[in-house]
């Protein structure tokens, strides 16, 4: 997984020059890129949210795309229409901006929710139907999507079914006093995002793609996983827990994690870290929790601190089959 390694830290470092003192939130995102999954950004405004999607488009060569939702946005602009040549007597489709590699949904959550699933079909099953005709989407394909967990007054809140399909929820947050002084003289003269360069061909995400579906498991790991999805739906402060696809997800991200760090093996550290940006999002807190202002990531925080963790034997088996990566 070296190869991997060098790759994501490659591009991880050409986002660095735009995305300044945010490389968890960088990595968070080349993990979803790696398990070909979509990202819910959810921050205030102006902290970089639409150059962070930018950044990750320019640095892998792929189509970019932006949509901004509003109320009045319709379905058909999302996903395009068929028009009606009168010279040619025939409907000719005129594709809408979700055929590209990276689609970013900037404020989401303006759009009705008839507009927001439209996206539905394509985050899931990487295609698109208009008119009875299924057209396979770009590949790779991401979806970005930004919303302010602020301003709710006119939004429409995204539901269930979706926030489900976004493989991780990530918030960037405010820089450091340090990092916001390097931000004022990187852009001095310039956006350091003009001079952007591609550093790593789809090809080779494509490749990472699939090498990462290789990361060793452990059967321990495995049960950890499911253990604490099970564990979100049998909380009293939950109204709906994790589904199976919140497992599958942190199994996927746990995989893409190992990878980043050069191993070709999960340890249940991967698992801590990935527990809030991969399942706090897929719950849905109880009437009651949310009166006593019980947010989603501290029930995770709660629940990960209930669950054991696996013991001394998984790791001996990860120190036996990989002597080379445990040092």
């Amino acid at each position: 997984m070296k190869h991997v390694q060098e790759i994501a830290q490659r591009v991880a470092a050409n986002v660095e020059k735009v995305i300044i003192g945010k490389r968890a939130a960088v990595d968070l995102t080349l993990i979803a890129l790696l398990c070909r999954g979509h990202v819910l950004l959810e921050d205030v405004p102006g902290v970089g949210k639409t150059t962070l999607a930018k950044a990750i488009a320019r640095s892998i060569g792929c189509s970019f795309k932006r949509i901004q939702f509003t109320p009045d946005l319709l379905p058909t602009d999302v996903s395009g229409v068929s028009i009606y040549n009168q010279k040619s007597g025939e409907f000719e489709f005129r594709p809408g901006p979700i055929i590209a590699n990276l689609v970013l949904a900037d404020e989401i959550n303006r759009a009705t929710p008839k507009t927001q699933s439209a996206l539905l079909e394509s985050m899931e099953e990487g295609q698109l139907t208009v008119d009875g005709i299924t057209r396979a989407l770009p590949q790779p394909f991401i979806v970005l999507a930004t919303q302010n967990p602020i301003e709710y007054e006119g939004t429409f809140p995204l539901p269930e079914a979706q926030l489900d399909r976004f493989l991780l929820r990530i918030t960037l947050g405010y820089p450091a006093k340090a990092d916001e002084l390097a931000i004022l003289e990187s852009q001095r003269k310039a956006h350091p995002i003009d001079a952007l360069a591609q550093v790593v061909s789809i090809e080779e995400l494509q490749h990472m793609q699939s090498e990462i579906r290789d990361v060793y498991v452990d059967e321990q790991i495995k049960e950890y996983i499911v253990a604490i999805t099970t564990a979100t739906r049998n909380n009293s402060d939950v109204y709906l827990g994790a589904s199976p696809r919140g497992s599958l997800a942190l199994y996927r991200t746990a995989q893409a994690l190992a990878a980043l760090q050069g191993r070709d093996y999960v340890i249940p550290d991967d698992i801590k870290v990935l527990v809030k940006p991969v399942l706090a999002h897929r719950m849905i807190i109880s009437p009651a929790a949310r009166i006593r202002n019980i947010h989603a990531d501290e029930l995770m925080q709660q629940i990960l601190s209930q669950v054991p963790v696996p013991g001394a034997r998984a790791g001996r088996r990860y120190e036996r089959q990989q002597p080379a990566a445990a040092h």
